[in-house]
């Protein structure tokens, strides 16, 4: 590959004459008036200030949103190194990137970005071999961008796709229907669906989904920040309106729990997983539908898996054999078979028995099973015949991750992405039978991947846990402790992070920065207990084990206080905020992203009472104390010298409200405006965007280059030189 590398210098040599002076201290942050919301949490008052910033509607908060983006764009667009960080951004995202390849009734049906486009285009192809047609380009939905293809399902004999869409980044949900040989659409249109599962009949004249009834519009909150409670499973036949769609489930009992399904490939059952908030314990329930070719949708709902005490996720069916991924005595979870007529786990058949790796998903292909499993955060693929013998390994390019898996029960082709810190998202085609294969539709991105190395460490936490940590920077990395470095992590949910390809990141690499991902306990990357350990009263070991990965940078001479910048999104936004509360001196800049700021009343917006598993909650008296010890609008330290800080959030972030950072930025801004030597805290709120899905290609640009150009000005990394 030809090596198109932009040449760097020094910051200080980028300021020209013409430049715009960046402004300095003293800041002129927005007033933000202290309202008199008092909260009495168990005996205990609490002060809730900035509690008018949670209504997005009154004149006020938009007042306060303006004045703080217009702060916030007069500090960044004077920074001198944002125009080459933006261009180089630009030139590394123009690649072409395809998603895995879906094959149903001999088609395949596949996502592409040709680079820039703000989103990807959806393709059928009739063969391998042949031209794929266009058939959903989401980029002619609005001009600009902001309207994104979510999910794609197509139906058994590949003549009809359901297809998703959201506006400006909601998690609302509409779903259309297309027919594949016109391109036309059907007409019908289902709407109010949030989180929810898909199933085609086998018939292809309906298809199972779930919705919320239409959301009540409440002050401060509109429609797209509405509760959520009483999701119920439907059926939609084809041509009829949704008011006539069939209601299939429902538990009144219990309006916050999900109740979400999909049909078996044989098109006999429709499997129904019951959670309760984002916990993985589930229910598992079935129907069966009798010929798939006419099925009865009056079946009666049968229990399968009836205790709250692990994971259970389908992967498929022989007939009345269900095939079940659980962590039910394994909680690095195994593969078990279940017969119908004998569910109870006393009768079950183990498969795949639990080990020392983490099974991510197991899929039925060609007859055999393919499991995708993950040691030390980093993915193995191998392959079992169905009654558990091992068949080998599917030999993968290194350390890194392997994305969707795609196959057929009765074909022994299959798909799979992989992708590492310096590799893009690299699609791979294989046989199940000969387990050989080789890379399908490899993507070329204009830099040279042999110029850098990953390496995995461990470190100790406070505790005394060993906790396991990526590296990745430029080959001939002097160790010298004035390496900028970026320490990324999230550390809940039972999510694990593992190495992936961005482009964000490997700019900041490319500029002579460091890259650095702890696996935090919280996370899922060694199974249920690593996830248990950073849960609710445990919440702090996720904390010290971040504090750790920093200061064993330091330690190693990567880097020091003074070029480190902490960040993460969501949890992770959390994660940061809490962190330089606790610890203002560990780095220099800070990145929040979309932040659960608010640990007191996070569980009272839209769906975040799901989230009460993994951090308990304010209205329990013991939930209330570890919680209100570390939330981050409720720990700032007035007067500390803290890092220089850029929140980032969205106006139309539906999952985790933008009253979580508006109040956690007032209250900052108050905190330590302009004491001595105080270094800024911005807040930068995009618009026609949410919690980060489907947001466009030149917004993501955009706001990267903002944040490597804000943490390149504090920490001193080479911005690259704008032409």
């Amino acid at each position: 590959m030809r090596n198109l590398r932009h040449s760097f210098v020094p910051l200080l040599m980028l300021t020209s004459a013409m430049a715009a002076p960046v402004p300095q201290a003293p800041w002129a942050y927005p007033v933000s008036p202290a309202g008199p919301v008092v909260d009495d949490y168990h005996g205990t008052k609490v002060a809730d200030p900035y509690r008018w910033l949670e209504d997005l509607d009154a004149p006020q908060t938009a007042e306060w949103v303006a004045a703080q983006n217009r702060l916030t764009r007069g500090f960044l667009d004077a920074l001198p190194g944002r125009d080459g960080f933006r261009e180089r951004l630009t030139k590394l995202w123009n690649y072409p990137r395809t998603s895995v390849p879906v094959k149903e009734g001999g088609r395949y049906f596949f996502s592409r970005n040709s680079g820039l486009q703000n989103q990807a285009v959806y393709f059928v192809q009739e063969r391998l071999d042949a031209e794929p047609r266009v058939l959903i380009d989401p980029n002619t939905l609005a001009q600009d961008g902001t309207v994104a293809l979510t999910g794609t399902h197509v139906s058994r004999d590949g003549r009809l796709v359901a297809y998703s869409t959201a506006v400006a980044g909601s998690d609302w949900n509409e779903f259309r229907v297309r027919q594949v040989d016109t391109g036309a659409d059907t007409g019908d249109v289902i709407r109010w669906v949030k989180f929810s599962g898909f199933g085609w009949t086998k018939d292809g004249r309906g298809f199972f989904y779930s919705r919320y009834p239409a959301p009540a519009v409440e002050a401060g909150t509109g429609k797209t920040f509405s509760k959520l409670e009483n999701q119920r499973l439907y059926y939609h036949r084809l041509g009829t309106p949704q008011s006539e769609d069939r209601l299939i489930h429902e538990i009144p009992a219990e309006p916050r729990w999900f109740v979400r399904a999909t049909t078996t490939e044989d098109g006999r059952y429709l499997v129904i997983t019951i959670a309760r908030g984002s916990s993985s314990e589930n229910l598992l329930s079935y129907v069966d539908l009798g010929d798939p070719r006419s099925p009865r949708l009056d079946a009666p709902v049968r229990p399968l898996i009836t205790a709250w005490d692990a994971e259970h996720v389908l992967v498929g069916n022989d007939g009345a054999r269900f095939y079940v991924l659980t962590t039910l005595g394994a909680p690095r979870k195994r593969l078990v078979a279940v017969d119908l007529a004998k569910p109870e786990p006393a009768h079950w058949q183990t498969l795949v028995p639990e080990s020392s790796e983490v099974i991510e998903s197991v899929d039925i292909i060609g007859g055999r099973l393919v499991v995708n499993s993950m040691r030390d955060a980093s993915s193995r693929l191998a392959v079992y015949a169905k009654d558990g013998k091992s068949l080998g390994s599917v030999s993968l390019p290194g350390l890194g991750t392997v994305g969707a898996v795609s196959g057929r029960e009765d074909e022994n082709e299959f798909f799979y992405s992989f992708t590492s810190f310096s590799t893009p998202t690299t699609n791979y085609r294989h046989d199940v039978a000969t387990n050989r294969g080789a890379a399908f539709q490899a993507p070329s991105v204009a830099f040279q991947p042999a110029d850098y190395e990953t390496k995995q460490i461990f470190y100790t936490s406070k505790d005394g846990t060993r906790v396991p940590m990526f590296i990745t920077h430029r080959k001939g990395l002097k160790l010298d402790g004035n390496a900028p470095t970026l320490l990324y992590a999230y550390g809940g949910f039972d999510i694990s992070l593992t190495p992936t390809f961005s482009v964000g990141n490997l700019v900041w690499m490319e500029a002579g920065g460091v890259y650095a991902l702890p696996n935090l306990r919280g996370g899922g990357e060694y199974g249920r207990e690593w996830h248990e350990a950073g849960t609710k009263e445990r919440k702090q070991n996720v904390f010290d084990d971040y504090i750790a990965a920093a200061e064993w940078l330091v330690k190693n001479q990567y880097t020091s206080p003074a070029k480190l910048v902490l960040s993460g999104g969501s949890n992770g936004g959390l994660l940061v905020g809490a962190v330089i509360n606790q610890r203002p001196d560990l780095c220099r800049v800070a990145w929040p992203a979309v932040g659960v700021m608010d640990m007191l009343r996070f569980h009272k917006f839209t769906i975040g009472y799901a989230w009460t598993s993994d951090y308990g909650s304010s209205d329990d008296p013991a939930g209330f104390k570890y919680l209100s010890a570390y939330s981050p609008l409720h720990t700032v330290k007035r007067g500390a010298r803290y890092p220089a800080v850029l929140v980032t959030t969205a106006d139309h972030d539906d999952r985790v409200h933008p009253g979580h950072s508006f109040k956690y930025a007032a209250a900052m801004q108050a905190g330590v405006a302009n004491g001595p030597n105080a270094l800024p805290v911005f807040i930068r709120i995009e618009t026609k965007a949410g919690h980060g899905a489907g947001k466009p290609t030149s917004k993501l640009i955009d706001e990267a280059a903002d944040k490597l150009a804000f943490a390149a000005h504090f920490v001193g990394l080479r911005a690259p030189a704008a032409k």
